[in-house]
């Protein structure tokens, strides 16, 4: 353990930031899939029911079409899984708000039960990771159906809808994979390697502290990510094999920053694209098959009471904007709803950055929707067609700044309240901006009441399993001859471990009214943590040799 000094530091609250909160990001590599795949699933089911008539169905068909957002970043046998789960579980939503709406008109328990299903729908899209668009498009779904008026005898129908549309896009998500079956892992490595460049462009030693520690994370997490990615696939393969001997170098360019070629890693992760072969990474005089599949475990039990506040928060905030949108006597309380859920991050920052985002997203796309609208009311074509367009240029957008996205999402909301018949747009307009601030500020609110006095005790156990897998590493090194597996998975638990140390520190940052944070003890676990890292990666013989004495030095705190 280390003997520096533990004496914690008390972070100075956060403030509540404005300026970068609206600044456009890089877009995402692959924000055309999830944009071309919603299209394909919305469009034809739409489009029948344009056919038979039934325009007044499309939201039942497009609470299974919005399943293809899912999954995209994931191998194509571990997408099949996850989309099969998140159909499963919008189905589940969508059977809890259908039963509840034939069975009461009481709005307020409509809402309570909203709110609910929001949270449970919270913690489970975070603790299983299931990723981007996360809970709210689920929560967008049932808080919907729970408004839609319904009889018992309806229900089997509507739902019979939804799962068929789901199927739909399931099929459309896993389509990609008869062209290129193994695309998501070879993304996963590029962008691996890229971090790992420009971590390395700092040689570890960049002038600016906080941007390095910020890049040197971002490295560890893509690490982490195509190493998930690589290992959830099915039996290993000559491509799977090549890939992971590309992460491994990742791995230790991020170890030894000063010691990595940036250009070779660019080069690498460049000649990934398409479907051409994957670069040969030799990996030194290690043993390469016993370095590679071996997994850090993160139980899934573990991950759910970090969770606790984040449902709390979900649950009362969810609940109380709808309340108060009732109380103002607007006609779509779920808007308001859905507007608090799509509030919670991981801190109270983030959570106010997302709801400055939310708010002007919101009025500029209610803006957008006065334009459109004329179009949109030429005829039932053109309703879909917009509807169709918006939510492409929704997943276009939203991977530049979540605000952007919105503009066009709130248009996309607007005109399927129209599938069942035009309506009065000033009204649509005015209901919406004020459900988007009521939820905006009640959301807020209930993030402030309810504080994550967890985030502190998280800290707290990342350093423990950080110090303990260092120790564990450490031990490895002394010893004459230690088993490769066995060197290899201490690495991966040790870099894993520093990677969640880092998550927690950030999180815990920016939460407000919590006892002092270990500061100085974080930075220090993550100085000597990277150095025995690097004391691993050459004992691995994955770097060149140094004196046995330095290599020694480097695991020691």
């Amino acid at each position: 353990m280390s003997s520096a000094p533990t004496t914690p530091s008390a972070p100075p609250a956060p403030l509540l930031p404005l300026a970068g909160v609206l600044r456009l990001g890089r877009p995402s590599e692959i924000w055309f899939k999830p944009a071309l795949s919603v299209v394909a699933a919305i469009a034809p089911p739409a489009f029948v029911l344009l056919v038979l008539g039934r325009l007044d169905l499309v939201m039942y068909a497009m609470a299974g079409s919005l399943c293809a957002l899912y999954a995209h970043n994931r191998p194509y046998a571990a997408r099949a899984r996850v989309l099969a789960w998140v159909v499963l579980g919008m189905l589940g939503g969508v059977v809890v708000a259908l039963v509840s709406a034939s069975l009461t008109g009481s709005a307020v328990v409509l809402v309570t039960v909203g709110a609910l299903l929001a949270a449970a729908q919270k913690v489970l899209c975070d603790v299983t990771r299931v990723g981007p668009p996360g809970n709210i498009v689920l929560t967008f779904v049932s808080s919907a159906s729970l408004f839609a008026p319904q009889t018992l005898a309806q229900v089997p129908g509507h739902l019979a809808l939804a799962a068929t549309t789901g199927a739909w896009a399931w099929l459309v998500c896993m389509a990609p994979a008869l062209v290129r079956p193994h695309g998501p892992e070879r993304r996963a490595t590029a962008t691996a390697l890229k971090a790992a460049a420009a971590y390395a462009d700092t040689g570890g030693t960049g002038k600016d502290h906080e941007s390095q520690v910020r890049a040197r994370a971002a490295g560890y997490a893509a690490v982490q990510a195509a190493w998930q990615s690589l290992l959830s696939t099915s039996a290993p393969s000559r491509t799977r094999r090549a890939l992971e001997r590309l992460v491994v170098r990742a791995e230790v360019a991020l170890a030894a920053p000063t010691e990595a070629d940036p250009a070779l890693l660019r080069t690498w992760a460049g000649s990934l694209r398409g479907t051409g072969p994957v670069p040969q990474a030799g990996l030194g005089r290690a043993a390469a098959d016993e370095l590679l599949g071996v997994a850090a475990a993160r139980p899934l039990w573990a991950r759910l009471g970090p969770l606790a506040p984040l449902a709390a928060r979900t649950a009362l905030g969810c609940a109380l904007a709808g309340y108060a949108s009732l109380a103002l006597g607007i006609g779509r309380p779920y808007w308001a709803l859905v507007t608090a859920a799509s509030l919670y991050q991981a801190n109270m920052v983030l959570t106010w950055s997302r709801a400055v985002q939310r708010v002007v997203g919101n009025v500029v796309g209610v803006l957008v929707f006065l334009a459109v609208v004329p179009l949109a009311h030429l005829g039932a074509v053109a309703l879909v067609l917009c509807c169709l367009a918006f939510s492409f240029g929704a997943e276009v957008l939203i991977s530049r700044n979540y605000w952007l996205g919105s503009v066009c999402v709130t248009p996309m909301a607007l005109l399927i309240t129209e599938f069942a018949g035009f309506q009065e747009a000033g009204t649509l307009m005015t209901e919406r901006v004020v459900d988007t601030v009521v939820g905006a500020l009640v959301g807020f609110g209930a993030a402030v009441a309810v504080t994550n006095r967890r985030a502190g005790d998280r800290v707290e156990r990342a350093l423990a399993t950080a110090d303990r897998a260092r120790e564990h590493a450490a031990r490895l090194l002394a010893e004459p001859d230690p088993g490769p597996t066995a060197l290899e998975s201490a690495r991966r638990g040790l870099a894993a471990a520093l990677s969640d140390l880092r998550a927690a520190a950030d999180a815990a940052a920016g939460e407000w009214r919590q006892r002092a944070l270990p500061q100085e003890r974080v930075v220090l676990a993550e100085q000597s943590g990277h150095r025995t890292l690097a004391a691993t990666a050459r004992r691995q013989g994955l770097l060149p040799d140094r004196d046995p004495a330095t290599e020694t030095e480097d695991a020691r705190p």
